[in-house]
């Protein structure tokens, strides 16, 4: 049935029962954490691009904001169909040492992704406008490469690190607080720093603070490969056939959870990255100071790393669903409440922070849904892909990233926005409307989404979890009967 030997347990009755694993076992809290290093690496990376690229292509390199949001849009959409090749060529793989089968990926790829997180953040010299459009599509698609192969092994770790409920609901917290840990100090430091090594010349100094994040980010991409281990024994069918396009299409459409999570998140993800997207520009043009910029994200992505941390205990109490639900409720509240009030430095401080606590918690919960929805797809097809299935979520994340870099870019241009220059009233109510009320809307969607149309709460998840336990999908054994 397995790879490994079958181990017995006994069941209430006394009887011995053949079980591949126990999800009642925890795996070390040191394992728990150095996952979400994983993903403090991701944001050092990850978030650079998302927050600083719109202002470094068209402040910086003095590329026209159209433009950027084509780049943006295009290489997006390009990453997106990125995700199903990663994620074959992940679960194609038969040769699988002790090093696991996702471990090995996730760290050739980040190295990878960290050279060429410095090279989106560079501008040869002498280019010609359009040698800088060429040059910023091409550096931007193969990031976005090296992006999914980083991405997609390390999101599918968390399924083969532990089935226990309560353990990806703290790996699903750890790895939230690395992106929000790291979406701070990007929000933070990231302008001193370029500023700081800037002499004169603002292009070296994004190449400079880039450089270094994205050395931090390889290292903390490090810490979680030596500190993870492979440990939930998953039947795999050495004989299988090779994946392709049908069978990604097949995983999407047969897996109701995934659906909704991949729906989901169009909103939640696009909502996010607009927000930090326009941060530096709402700082600067509309309340006058972009000083305030990285003293606001420090409010903001601090608290909302405190909420991160109360995730365990409000799905403990609450569950996964209902307490996504209710953070989407608060959110959408002071996202738009935002918009409408004047535009004030302290409740605008209050708003933003408030709004982006209740999405950053729905988030981090997203991480355990997807481990749940690996599972589902085994259990309701007797056949595992861990890869593949999160590649079709990391399909819809990249989408989002799109349509928030749309929603960025588009908004500038469409509303007359001019770089470095006193800004008009509509191009001021644009930036407003994008940081403010687009997210507000967003979460709304997400909610009903959510509340609709996910069916995987944790009662049926137990069921399933004891199934796979005892190697059982939907219909029978696994490997047998499939």
């Amino acid at each position: 049935m397995s790879e490994s030997t079958v181990k017995k347990s006994s069941d209430s009755t006394g009887t011995e029962t053949g079980m591949m694993n126990d999800s009642s076992k925890r795996i070390p809290t040191r394992e728990k954490v150095a996952y979400g290093f994983g993903d403090f690496g991701n944001g050092f990376m990850f978030d650079l691009g998302q927050a600083y690229l719109t202002k470094f292509w068209i402040d910086a390199c003095g590329i026209g904001a159209g433009a950027v949001a084509g780049i943006f849009a295009f290489t997006k959409i390009f990453d997106a169909f990125m995700d199903p090749i990663a994620g074959s060529f992940i679960d194609n793989r038969k040769n699988i040492s002790s090093r696991g089968k996702f471990r090995p990926v996730m760290m050739i790829s980040a190295i990878i992704l960290g050279i060429m997180t410095i090279v989106t953040f560079t501008m040869p010299n002498g280019l010609s406008m359009t040698q800088k459009i060429i040059y910023a599509y091409a550096a931007y698609m193969i990031w976005g490469v090296a992006y999914s192969f980083t991405n997609d092994p390390y999101g599918s770790l968390a399924s083969v690190m532990s089935r226990n409920s309560q353990d990806r609901s703290f790996m699903a917290t750890t790895r939230q607080v690395g992106s929000v840990g790291a979406q701070f100090i990007a929000g933070v430091a990231f302008i001193p720093l370029m500023g700081l090594f800037s002499e004169g010349h603002e292009t070296h100094g994004y190449f400079i603070a880039a450089a270094i994040f994205a050395v931090i980010g390889v290292c903390m991409f490090a810490v979680c490969y030596f500190g993870t281990r492979e440990n939930v024994k998953v039947h795999r069918n050495k004989g299988a056939q090779k994946e392709g396009f049908k069978d990604y299409l097949r995983v999407i459409f047969r897996n109701g959870p995934l659906g909704a999570l991949i729906l989901m998140t169009l909103f939640t993800i696009s909502a996010m990255n607009t927000n930090n997207q326009m941060m530096v520009f709402y700082a600067q043009y509309n309340l006058g100071n972009i000083g305030l910029q990285p003293v606001i994200n420090a409010i903001m992505m601090g608290c909302s790393i405190v909420g991160v941390f109360m995730i365990p205990t409000l799905t403990k109490h609450f569950g996964q669903k209902k307490t996504a639900l209710v953070s989407f409720g608060v959110g959408a509240v002071a996202n738009i409440a935002n918009y409408f009030l004047p535009s004030n430095v302290f409740t605008f401080i209050l708003l933003v922070t408030i709004g982006y606590t209740a999405l950053a918690i729905p988030n981090g919960i997203t991480w355990a849904m997807v481990s749940n929805a690996i599972d589902y797809g085994e259990w309701h097809s007797g056949i595992r892909k861990e890869a593949i299935t999160y590649a079709a979520f990391n399909f819809s994340r990249k989408i989002a990233q799109s349509l928030a870099a749309l929603v960025s870019a588009g908004v500038l241009a469409l509303t007359g926005y001019v770089a470095n220059a006193h800004q008009t009233p509509g191009a001021l109510n644009g930036i407003k409307a994008a940081m403010t009320l687009y997210p507000g809307i967003c979460l709304i969607l997400a909610a009903v989404v959510i509340g609709i149309f996910y069916k995987l709460d944790d009662d049926n998840f137990a069921k399933i979890a004891d199934d796979l336990d005892h190697g059982k999908w939907e219909h029978g054994t696994i490997g047998e009967d499939n």
